[in-house]
């Protein structure tokens, strides 16, 4: 009995997943086909501020789309036991700096606060990976706060554990109590009237948190009406790990 109810369990997980990732692809895809069909049909009566308003929803939703298969190919990369990580030891505030600028370019109204403590040490991660985990924690900070509003990225070093941690805390209207163990969930998403009204696959922080607990890390978050704060931490690289490269998990 028992090995049937985890076949049920398996068969409704990919029934939800299939179900997800349908209603995620439809909703991009009619939109593109609904607007592509008006400018084939309509073009010559549609002034120019239509048509391009037309087209800039059209490469939103492509962009939507793209995002989505990008997200689904490093789910699948992150759960496989095959994926190559390349450790490095690196000084994380040039890639902080590099993912607030990148995140910056898309949140013209917010503010990026940054404060880092001094003499921080270097952690062993693979780079791209720890990139990506501040890209998605920056982007989803700003995506589920007003426009105006600032996002704090606070590096710093805890001397009694020997580890580096990043914060990154918004002034959005934070998370509920019973909502936060499921937000690290795969196509999980907070439901509020805010976040109704913003796009989403709710795969960023899935892949935060696998990728961050692959490299050795660890990711907390903490909440109330006022924001949200989550922290990533590091294990302080060692003179040892300074020589350390292409180290295959």
């Amino acid at each position: 009995m028992a090995e049937n109810g985890k076949i049920n369990e398996l068969e409704q997980a990919q029934l939800d997943f299939i179900s997800t990732v349908s209603h995620e692809l439809r909703t991009p895809l009619t939109s593109i086909r609904g607007f592509a069909d008006t400018l084939l049909t309509s073009y010559d009566r549609l002034s120019v501020e239509q048509r391009e308003k037309f087209l800039h929803i059209i490469k939103d939703q492509s962009n939507r789309l793209i995002h989505l298969v990008e997200n689904l190919l490093t789910v699948s990369k992150v759960q496989s036991d095959k994926e190559l990580i390349i450790y490095k030891s690196v000084d994380v505030i040039p890639l902080i700096e590099a993912s607030v600028q990148m995140v910056k370019n898309q949140y013209k109204t917010h503010k990026y606060i940054t404060n880092y403590a001094k003499n921080l040490p270097k952690i062993l991660v693979d780079t791209d990976k720890f990139q990506q985990i501040m890209i998605n924690l920056i982007d989803n900070a700003s995506k589920y706060s007003e426009e105006g509003s600032s996002v704090y990225i606070t590096a710093g070093q805890n001397f009694e554990t020997n580890t580096l941690f990043i914060s990154v805390k918004d002034e959005g209207i934070g998370i509920n109590e019973e909502d936060i163990t499921k937000i690290f969930n795969k196509f999980s998403r907070v439901d509020s009237p805010l976040t109704r009204k913003i796009q989403g696959n709710g795969l960023g922080l899935y892949i935060t948190k696998t990728l961050a607990e692959k490299m050795n890390g660890k990711i907390s978050v903490t909440s109330s009406n006022k924001g949200s704060e989550f922290v990533v931490e590091f294990s302080a690289a060692t003179p040892e790990d300074d020589a350390k490269k292409n180290i295959k998990e």
